[in-house]
């Protein structure tokens, strides 16, 4: 028998026995905490009683039978005294209504609330800083000179949105109707930390909702020309340090104009978001009118948000993948397993456990710390911060098809070494076609540049162009759009210092487009044996490309 099956018996005992002791209508809710403390034979905590305490001694079994010796006079004292299910986590929430038959044990379901339970393990050390309401004069625009009026002017002040990096990453989950979506927002919201004083779940129509009422209001007392944006967001950030959205969406064009400084000023105040989908943020708006001002909040979102898919895929082995993307960041709770899951699915756990291995290569060792089937795992000073090179990625690729690369750091111009091996190991495993999972420090358009570099660069790419210099004259259309998506422009590449002529620069901006090949869901299901790309003939097809190939490389 089970712990918790054992702590099931425990609970109906109790109630039992003290049916017969208090008399009819009396009832005693035991929590587990204290029936777990009486299975073990220790001395039990006070268990607060409506209208006074009791004090729970210890069980002392009786012929087959239980009961509870209670302080005089309480025993017809009706006690509910509940478990609070912030004290066990998403997890133990989760294993407590499979248990209890109100939930199916589902192994992807599983993956996914780990997803939650990291976020759960951050929160409970999480404290949102102090909420600082802007002044109405901030908020309105600047008074125009003599010489501004002639010649415009007129601009509303900016506010800092600056986003810590302390803020723990929020969770953005997508799916079907009956992917389970209410299920898991149910698990999060309902066992939050007690640290979480502040929290609000709603609607997303009806939050944004009452973001255009209070909008309205400003605007109604301080002029159309009033930016409410920041103060908005002040307030809701003083009442919810972490804020639920059920259904998130967007179909109105009045929403895709402040979704994304709504958003960015929320998670500057230091408040966490985690919300639902039946889209993936990629799918948001799709369609609308200017959608194009509304690619800055999707970005947002993907960066700022743990995207998870909800919806099972089954591949011919039956390991259910893992739900986000391959690519995370920051280095935070989530990071470990979010390697881990990538690393059993990718291996062959089963037929492979994990073990050290060693290849030999150009008459060297070089040691891979994990390995499983055709994966390898390593943490990027294992691999990169080594003295290795071309050669050693090349066959490192023949021998292993997947690569989980934890721990990946920012790069800047005091680490140009390992960001041009960093870029080598990239341009070998895409040529070999090989799959790959990055936990990271930063995102990846801020990889090789840090936020000052990045600063600097906008600032002198932004006085070149003034100067007539275009940007992106010199690169493709396919480059231009990606670098657009990422923020970043060739003046922004050109002026950084960690990249030293321009065969650095175009390596660099090589890397980052095939970073982002690399992470698109159809590269990862290549040659997987995925049953909607054709199942095991499909992953037999690729092996033999992979053949070739490594015939190809010697």
């Amino acid at each position: 028998m089970s712990s918790t099956e054992a702590l099931h018996g425990v609970r109906s005992m109790l109630w039992a026995a003290q049916r017969q002791r208090g008399g009819v209508g009396t009832r005693r809710a035991l929590c587990s905490a204290c029936a777990r403390s009486l299975l073990l034979g220790t001395r039990s905590r006070i268990c607060q009683l409506r209208g006074g305490a009791g004090h729970l001694r210890g069980l002392r079994p009786q012929g087959g039978r239980a009961f509870i010796p209670v302080v005089r006079g309480f025993a017809t004292v009706i006690a509910e005294v509940h478990d609070k299910p912030h004290d066990r986590g998403p997890i133990a929430e989760y294993e407590e209504r499979v248990h209890s038959g109100r939930l199916r044990d589902d192994e992807h379901q599983r993956t996914i609330i780990q997803s939650l339970q990291d976020l759960h393990d951050m929160l409970a050390h999480y404290k949102a800083p102090k909420v600082v309401q802007p002044s109405i004069e901030s908020l309105q625009p600047q008074k125009k000179s003599f010489f501004g009026s002639l010649f415009g002017g007129g601009q509303t002040k900016k506010t800092a949105t600056e986003i810590s990096s302390d803020l723990p990453k929020g969770i953005y989950m997508y799916g079907d109707v009956g992917s389970g979506k209410t299920m898991m927002m149910d698990l999060f919201y309902d066992t939050l930390p007690h640290n979480i004083q502040t929290k609000t779940r709603i609607h997303f129509h009806n939050f944004m909702q009452e973001v255009h009422k209070d909008l309205h209001k400003m605007k109604m007392a301080h002029g159309n020309d009033i930016d409410g944006i920041p103060f908005v967001a002040a307030d809701i950030a003083q009442r919810s340090s972490v804020l639920c959205f059920d259904e998130f969406q967007c179909t109105d064009v009045a929403d895709a104009m402040i979704l994304r400084r709504l958003i960015e000023s929320l998670m500057a105040h230091g408040v966490v978001l985690v919300t639902t989908s039946n889209r993936h943020p990629d799918e948001l708006y799709e369609n609308g009118v200017q959608r194009q001002s509304f690619i800055p909040c999707i970005n947002l979102l993907k960066t700022r948000l743990r995207v998870i898919n909800l919806d099972s895929t089954t591949d011919y082995r039956k390991i259910p993948r893992p739900p986000s993307g391959v690519y995370h960041h920051p280095l935070d709770a989530g990071a470990k397993s979010h390697a881990e899951k990538w690393f059993r699915f990718l291996g062959d756990i089963e037929n492979d456990p994990p073990h050290r291995a060693t290849q030999h290569i150009w008459g060297r060792d070089i040691n891979v710390p994990k390995a499983s089937g055709k994966a390898a795992m390593f943490s990027f000073n294992e691999l990169i911060g080594r003295a290795t090179g071309a050669a050693d990625y090349i066959e490192l690729a023949r021998s292993y098809e997947a690569f989980i690369i934890t721990d990946v750091p920012s790069m800047n111009h005091r680490s140009r070494d390992l960001a041009r091996r960093f870029i080598t190991f990239v341009d070998a495993i895409y040529e070999a076609r090989a799959k790959l999972v990055l936990t990271t420090a930063k995102p990846l358009s801020q990889l090789f540049m840090d936020r000052d570099e990045i600063d600097d660069a906008l600032d002198k790419g932004g006085h070149k162009a003034a100067q007539g210099k275009g940007e992106h004259a010199d690169v493709d259309d396919v480059m231009r759009s990606l670098m657009d998506d990422l923020g970043l422009s060739m003046e922004m590449l050109k002026n950084s210092s960690i990249f030293s002529g321009d065969e650095e620069r175009f390596a660099f901006a090589r890397a980052l487009s095939r970073l982002t090949e690399m992470g698109s869901k159809e590269w990862v299901e290549r040659g997987l044996g995925m049953e909607s790309k054709g199942g095991k003939a499909e992953m037999e097809s690729w092996q033999r490309v992979r053949s070739q190939w490594r015939q190809d490389s010697m």
